[in-house]
């Protein structure tokens, strides 16, 4: 076989490994449809006969309503010559994310017929996040490189990345499965995107991209960035739990939507909880991403920071994520508030993804879409 016949029988089979990845990844497109209407199910079919949990802790008894419409008894004690006037305590309600409330019995409602829902769910999210790396891994030997080049590859990188995390969750039997509609649900949008206005062809890297650098910085990037969104996810439920809680609290009446879905999902402070150990474990790591980034650029560009766009929005994200790690851990600044910066240093990470890579040029900007 002569040289231009084996280097022309290469380009064929990277060509077809191209094209195996590109099946694969609808493929899992395919299947992560059929897990959003198996989520969907669950929390359709789920029983609401068994959920009321919020409400029933947070509704005062009858005793309660009686005490609070009379004035408070006083007890006298004699303590020597002195009378002393005690009053009962009055228990107000604690601040946000930290009153006494039950956790949901999740999407399936606590019943056999939503639970199976939900495990079929489950097992068709393993099977596409299967075929869906099926398709990275593809992707990636079709060009003998970390599948990291573009904004195409990253996308698909990124969304088998969560998918991984949300799965790597319930295998440490982590009660998480009520993130699982919301997950997919934006795992689809975000694969439609990356098929349509994202898609690259295969293709070889720019010379500076070629560095062992690319798979240390761009890998704990894309990882980052999927725990991010699993944290946002869970802040943005948590305002909305929080919310419903506080109606019941106060004596209002949520709609029938808010009883039958925000019931199932855990109490406020658990998920206030949860988006803060998830978000405080990877920004160490997010830490080193900026690091290592700059270490590339010494490498590549000869000087270790430059306020490329790319770069200044690295920092403000980590910025804007101290400062919510800062104010969570700050008493005067638990619940809503916190957590309402934690949502706006992930739309920074949002921004440094797309805004920067679409809109800003920069020496970041070799890699197109």
């Amino acid at each position: 076989m002569t040289l231009a016949a084996a280097t022309e029988l290469a380009a064929a089979t990277n060509e077809n490994l191209a094209n195996l990845s590109n099946t694969l990844i609808y493929s899992s497109m395919a299947v992560y449809t059929l897990a959003f209407f198996a989520y969907i199910a669950e929390w359709l079919l789920g029983s609401r006969s068994k959920v009321g949990r919020t409400a029933a802790a947070l509704t005062p008894s009858k005793a309660a309503k009686v005490g609070k419409a009379a004035a408070p008894a006083v007890t006298v004690k004699k303590g020597g010559s002195t009378a002393v006037l005690e009053r009962p305590k009055v228990v107000v309600r604690a601040t946000a994310g930290q009153r006494d409330v039950p956790d949901g019995p999740g999407a399936h409602g606590g019943d056999a017929q939503g639970d199976l829902y939900g495990r079929i769910a489950i097992s068709l999210t393993v099977l596409a996040f299967l075929i869906e790396f099926g398709g990275v891994l593809t992707r990636a030997l079709s060009v003998e490189r970390a599948p990291w080049g573009n904004m195409y590859e990253f996308n698909i990188t990124f969304s088998t990345v969560a998918v991984g995390v949300y799965l790597s969750l319930l295998a440490l039997k982590k009660n998480v499965r009520w993130l699982g509609l919301f997950l997919i649900t934006t795992v689809l949008l975000d694969l439609g995107l990356a098929v349509t206005v994202l898609y690259t062809a295969s293709d070889q890297l720019v010379p500076a991209l070629h560095s062992y650098w690319l798979y240390i910085h761009v890998s704990t990037a894309i990882f980052c960035g999927a725990v991010f969104y699993v944290g946002a996810v869970s802040t943005l439920l948590y305002l909305f739990k929080d919310s419903y809680e506080n109606k019941l609290a106060n004596g209002g009446t949520p709609g029938r939507f808010a009883n039958s879905v925000l019931d199932r999902l855990p109490a406020s402070a658990s998920l206030d909880k949860f988006s803060y150990r998830v978000n405080a474990a990877v920004f160490p790591l997010w830490t080193f991403t900026i690091i290592a980034g700059a270490i590339w650029a010494g490498d590549a560009w000869g000087r270790y920071w430059g306020w490329d766009p790319k770069e200044t929005w690295s920092f403000i994200t980590w910025v804007a994520y101290a400062c919510y790690l800062h104010a969570r851990a700050t008493a005067g600044w638990k619940g809503r508030k916190a957590a309402y910066l934690a949502l706006i240093a992930f739309g920074c990470w949002l921004f440094n993804y797309y805004g920067v890579n679409i809109f800003v040029s920069g020496k970041h900007s070799y890699a197109g879409v």
